[in-house]
Parts: structure tokens; C-alpha cells; sequence
């Protein structure tokens, strides 16, 4: 998938240009209410087939928690495992290759244990802190004129990215057709002003950029998690799976994540019971008891992005242990643009564009851009 909605480039280019990409109208998301009947422990699926070519055995760390769970989170024992990407079955068509093609090779990689918040956090969490500190996000600050120059004042206004489909079919070469630029966009109001979080206060909060995310992560006593931390926690234990419950998509004829169904990007039928962005953990969680690490929302981790870094790791040999990315970022396609790395996929994945809720592939994001299917969560260590 290319992500147009996560770069500086776009962003710029948007805020001078806005009175344009207004015109092209301001999306809409359609929030569906939770399911009054929550999963628990007893439904995760796990695929415990043997692991897939050039993946070996996830080795466990300490599974018995360090004393009780701090609120919301649930205990990830580190250990060793395969990290990275393979194609799914039977698919070496483009979507496929675009989603693994930076998630290679395959190496090995150790983590310690650590806490992580079982649900991406949410719109009530999130307003705590920011009634507790009065915290302005980046989407609610006005662009400055030293920061864009050459814009027009009148087109310095906040905003943020949001999905904006279009009511017909589309060639798939513009994101242009799909996302738009709209004045007022921010975690209170995702698609606009006429948006709000009023009754969706369980719902993961949007349109946060890095630094927001970091934030409230310090406020928190926490912090991001770094790739490979999310990517043996999105595992659950499973090794080498197409996705965080196995490599089927659909587990007895059930959804197992929130994603985008019927035609991209125009049509979405709501099959997996959701049209847009779901409240968190409708459906189950994966074998270390994390909900939706799979579809709803891309999760911010704190590893900048380079497509070359995997190559890295695995030509010094042997076991990476905690790697906490390269020191500084490179995206080929935006030379310039700072990026940090995606993980997880979203609402809007699909086979036809995005395939990203593969558990080992990898998104990115220019580091002030939010969107509408944008949030995070965080982890602590544990007190030693």
C-alpha cells in the first residue's frame, strides 16, 4: 500500500493548496455501536500449525507476570522470534509484494518482557490527559507562516487528513480521489467539525501524530513500542502466521478484524459488521490477550522508517536484541520526509489496495501528519 495520507510532502502541499482539496469534499466516517457481547479469553483463535518457510519456532521468555497488571494492559514475556513478512498463499500479484516487500528478510530477534495496553487507546483516555495537562494535539495548532513560506495566511489554518471516498469506482494511481485536507479535523471531531466523539468515548482516538502520541505516553508513565516489540506482542506466540490469529482471514466463516470490504475506495458493505472505525476490542484477542492488532487503526511505533533496515540486522547475523530501529529515517519514494514507522493495519485495509493487516508487514508515517484511521498505543517495563 502507498500511504499518501502519512507525509509531510502531502501535508504541505495540502495546506497550501487547501481551498483545492476542500472543494473535493470532507469524508465522513460511519461509526457503528459496539456489540454488547465483549470476547473474552476462552474464543482466541490460534492457527498452531507448524511455521512457514524461513521462520523458526517463537521461543517464550517469562511467562509469569512480574506482579499484577498495571490498568488496561497485559503481560508480554519477550523471547525470541522471527520477525518480518512472508506473501500470502497463492498471491504474488502486486498488493501482495507492495505490503512484504520492505518487511524482508526474514531475521531473527530477541525482546525482553514488558506491559502492553490490551486496546489501542481510546477517545475517554486520551480526553483525561488532555483535560488533565491541557495538551493542544498538532492537528488543533495553526500551521506558522516560518514553516511554510510560501503559503498564502489565508490557507494557514488547522486541519488534519481524512478519508473522503468518492461515490464511484476510481483508478487506484491517486490517493488524491480519496483523501482530502479539511479544516477542523482533529481527535474531537476525526472527519471535520460536523464530526464529534460524543458516545464513542471507547473508540480509538485519531488524527495523532507522533508527538502527540509520545505525549500522552509520558503522561502516562509509558512509552511507544518499538517495532519489534509490537510485532512479537501482534504475534501472540505464533510463528511465522499471515495474520495474529493464523493464515486463514476468516476463522469459521467469523471476521477476526475490523477492515474495509466491497469495492476500494468507494464501496464499503459493513460485512465484518463495521462501516469505518470500530469501538476497540470487538473482536477477539490474539494469544497474548491484545485486541485489534489486526485492521481499526494503524498504531504509531517509535522506530524510525528505512525499507533497507531489516537488510541491516541481518547482515550483522546472529540475534538482534531489542533493536530500536535506525538512527535516523529514509523513505526513497519522500527523500526528506521524517518517518516513523506503522504497524497494524486498518479500517480501510483491503486486499484491492492495502494488505497490511498481514501481522509482519510494515506501514509509515511522516512524523506530523494524523489521519482518521491513525492512533497507538504503549507499553512499560515492568519494575525491576
Amino acid at each position: 500500500m502507498k500511504e499518501p495520507v502519512s507525509t509531510g510532502k502531502w501535508i504541505k502541499v495540502s495546506v497550501i493548496a487547501i481551498s483545492v482539496l476542500i472543494g473535493v469534499g470532507g469524508g465522513v466516517l460511519y461509526f457503528s455501536r459496539p456489540s454488547a457481547q465483549q470476547p473474552d479469553a476462552a474464543s482466541r483463535s490460534a492457527d498452531m500449525s507448524p511455521p512457514a518457510a524461513g521462520f523458526l519456532e517463537t521461543i517464550a521468555g517469562n511467562v509469569t507476570p512480574p506482579g499484577a497488571a498495571p490498568e488496561g494492559m497485559v503481560w508480554i514475556p519477550g523471547g525470541e522470534f522471527s520477525m518480518g513478512a512472508r506473501d500470502p498463499f497463492d498471491r504474488q500479484d502486486v498488493v501482495g509484494m507492495q505490503a512484504t516487500t520492505d518487511s524482508r528478510p526474514i531475521h531473527r530477534v530477541a525482546v525482553d518482557g514488558f506491559w502492553m495496553d490490551e486496546t489501542e487507546v481510546t477517545n475517554e483516555q486520551f480526553a483525561r490527559f488532555v483535560k488533565a495537562t491541557g495538551y493542544v494535539t498538532v492537528a488543533e495548532r495553526t500551521p506558522r507562516q516560518e514553516d511554510f513560506p510560501t503559503a498564502p495566511p489565508e490557507n494557514l489554518v488547522a486541519g488534519s487528513v481524512v478519508f473522503s471516498p468518492p461515490d464511484h469506482a476510481v483508478p487506484l494511481n491517486d490517493h488524491f480521489q480519496w483523501w482530502s485536507y479539511v479544516k477542523g479535523a482533529d481527535w474531537r471531531h476525526p472527519s471535520g467539525p460536523g464530526s464529534s466523539i460524543d458516545g464513542k468515548e471507547k473508540f480509538p482516538v485519531v488524527q495523532i501524530a507522533y508527538e502527540d502520541a509520545e505525549a500522552y505516553a509520558k503522561w502516562a508513565g509509558k512509552r511507544l513500542p518499538t517495532e519489534a516489540e509490537w510485532e512479537f506482542a501482534a504475534r501472540g506466540g505464533l510463528a511465522g502466521k499471515l495474520y495474529p490469529w493464523g493464515d486463514e482471514f476468516t476463522k469459521d466463516g467469523k471476521w477476526m478484524a475490523n477492515t474495509h470490504q466491497g469495492h476500494f475506495p468507494d464501496s464499503d458493505t459493513g460485512a465484518d459488521a463495521h462501516e469505518g472505525v470500530s469501538a476497540v476490542a470487538q473482536y477477539p484477542a490474539n494469544g497474548y490477550g491484545l485486541y485489534d492488532v489486526g485492521g481499526n487503526v494503524w498504531e504509531w511505533t517509535s522506530d524510525w522508517y528505512r525499507p533497507d533496515y531489516y537488510g541491516e540486522l541481518a547482515s550483522a547475523g546472529g540475534v538482534a536484541r531489542n533493536p530500536s530501529g535506525p538512527s535516523e529515517s529514509f523513505d526513497p519514494s519522500e527523500p526528506g520526509q521524517a518517518k516513523k514507522v506503522h504497524r497494524g493495519g486498518s479500517f480501510l485495509c483491503t486486499d484491492q489496495y492495502c494488505s497490511r493487516y498481514m501481522v509482519g508487514t510494515r506501514g509509515k508515517g511522516e512524523v506530523s501528519t494524523g489521519t482518521n484511521h491513525l492512533g497507538f498505543r504503549c507499553v512499560q517495563k515492568p519494575i525491576t
